[in-house]
């Protein structure tokens, strides 16, 4: 396989920084300009290498450019900028010879390898089984999926992994709410528990328990029996629905670890048990305390409360120690926002514990507000009243779905444009990039040619003259880049950026020919063959990014305005 642009250039730099006088352990960093105008590529190598050398570093800059052979790097221009840059252009022969590379990489254009890969356990959604999952999980399941595409295409062994809440307070309100509806629907007076589930799901879950169960049966059983039941039912049901909807979301789990079993396996004791031997727990005021204060936490955490009930801590202290059990070298969490304080006493646990600092990641993902005509949907948890997530994608489509939560970044709010999802023009990003990706897949239909039989040698690629065309495969040939950028960040956004970055390139690139018909792709003359070899660099780019989104890449697409 062709190596990507800059290969050379890596190796010329380095080689140029030790003729100027940098020391033999030295290794320069090269990164892409935020600002094309700096040049394809720059590096601060010379500012670093100033205070080793006790020299300014515009002199060493300059010492590095003249030792600093151009043709063996493919470089076209190179020069020194403000105090002490080096910025460097590209010939075009690289990015030509590029576009090859990603022809030969094919599905593998994107994808990069780990000197050393991990074993990377990302958990997320992790929703209480106490009923359907709404719009916030859905932004929290695609984000934590892409995370975990990411990881996997940088060359970490990941494992997709869903927490069950199945334990707790949450569970015995959830059946005593079917409890309640149970006796209104059988015609008995019943008030639903105080914080209860009040969303018309517990109902059907009632309903559902008296068809399959029988009426007869659930009668003649005690009240304390028949909540038991109903819990039972109640979350397996639930769990069933958030799995089928994760499933046709396209978000597919690894694993499903259930809280309970950190009891049942004795796990929960176990972790008192270490606490203890280290003395890092005492009593007062009749609970028990975590001394994470001691490990930078603002203050002490209660682990067991004064009634002699577990806070939700302490169980979650034990679940990040059986990941570490199980071999994992990262945990990434994907937490909502309710969960922000959290981070800094779950840190703190696992550091007194003596796990690695850098063990646990979280990603926070802010809350979503859904938007129809300008106005909010209003939507209340309490009264059971909010917009599920099988509603929304049913009515979007998945693809557009998945797009709009992940093309802002987890940090901050969204708003969820309903209007816009459903605009099938190309005003609707997710659509901009398929447009893109349909029509070059029928500009091969009209040239009678199979796209992965795009050939074309080094000297027609020269043929392709044209700005566009040269911007158009540079940006191609940033996509292993991107990843590899996104995935350290944890920010599947910066891949959407980029896809409507290029989509918006690959538009205009097209659009030229219908201004000038010597100018489309299929146009015969000395630069066809270079630019289907570009519109085939485009299909694999677009494909692949749509693909690490969980996203289609149609061939097709019959409404383009």
């Amino acid at each position: 396989m062709k190596p990507e642009p800059g290969t050379a250039l890596v190796d010329e730099l380095r080689r140029a920084v030790r003729e100027a006088g940098a020391p033999e352990d030295f290794e320069p960093g090269l990164e892409r300009p935020r600002d094309a105008s700096h040049g394809d590529y720059a590096t601060n190598a010379a500012l670093v290498l100033s205070g080793r050398l006790g020299e300014p570093a515009r002199d060493v800059a300059n010492r590095i450019l003249r030792a600093f052979d151009r043709k063996a790097a493919g470089v076209m221009e190179i020069e020194v900028a403000g105090p002490g840059f080096l910025n460097f252009r590209l010939s075009d022969a690289v990015y030509w010879g590029g576009l090859l590379g990603i022809l030969e990489a094919d599905d593998a254009h994107g994808r990069s390898a780990r000197d050393r890969p991990r074993t990377v356990n990302v958990e997320f959604v992790s929703a209480n089984p106490t009923g359907p999952l709404h719009v916030a999980h859905g932004r929290g399941a695609a984000i934590g999926d892409v995370v975990a595409s990411l990881l996997d295409w940088t060359g970490d062994a990941v494992t997709r992994e869903f927490y069950v809440n199945d334990a707790g307070r949450q569970i015995d309100l959830l059946a005593a709410s079917v409890e309640a509806r149970f006796q209104q629907l059988v015609g008995e007076e019943a008030e639903l528990p105080e914080g209860g589930y009040m969303g018309e799901y517990v109902r059907e879950l009632a309903d559902r328990a008296i068809r399959e169960e029988g009426l007869e049966r659930l009668s003649g059983m005690e009240p304390e029996e028949r909540v038991v039941l109903f819990g039972r039912l109640a979350i397996r049901w639930v769990r069933e629905g958030h799995e089928r909807d994760l499933d046709d979301f396209r978000v597919h789990m690894d694993l499903f670890r259930e809280e309970s079993g950190l009891y049942t396996r004795g796990e929960i004791e176990g972790v008192l048990e270490r606490l203890r031997a280290g003395e890092l727990i005492y009593e007062e005021g009749g609970a028990t305390w975590l001394r994470t204060a001691r490990f930078g936490d603002e203050k002490d955490r209660v682990l067991i409360k004064s009634d002699g009930s577990y806070t939700y801590f302490l169980p979650d202290i034990a679940y990040h120690l059986d990941k570490r059990s199980r071999g994992f070298d990262l945990a990434v969490d994907v937490w909502g926002a309710d969960h922000h304080g959290h981070v800094g006493r779950m840190k703190a646990a696992l550091q007194a514990l003596e796990l690695p600092e850098d063990f646990l990641e979280v990603v926070i993902i802010q809350l979503v507000t859904v938007m129809r005509g300008g106005k909010e949907v209003r939507m209340s948890k309490r009264a059971g009243q909010f917009v599920t997530l099988r509603k929304l994608f049913e009515e979007t489509g998945v693809d557009v779905a998945r797009y709009f939560f992940l093309m802002r970044r987890a940090e901050v709010p969204m708003s969820f444009d309903l209007d816009l999802a459903l605009d099938t023009s190309e005003a609707n990003p997710v659509y901009k990039i398929q447009y893109a990706h349909a029509r070059l897949c029928s500009v091969f239909e009209r040239a009678a040619l199979r796209p992965e039989e795009a050939r074309a040698s080094e000297e027609e690629l020269v043929e392709l003259r044209r700005e566009s065309e040269r911007e158009l495969a540079k940006n191609l040939q940033r996509f292993p880049d991107v990843v590899l950028g996104a995935a350290q960040a944890r920010a599947p956004s910066q891949v959407c950026a980029y896809l409507e970055r290029v989509a918006g390139l690959v538009n205009a690139w097209y659009h030229e020919g219908n201004l000038d018909p010597s100018l489309r792709i299929i146009a015969d003359g000395p630069a066809r063959p270079g630019r289907l070899v570009l519109a085939r660099a485009v299909q694999i780019t677009l494909r692949n990014g749509l693909g690490l989104l969980g996203i289609s890449a149609p061939q097709r697409m019959d409404r383009e305005e």
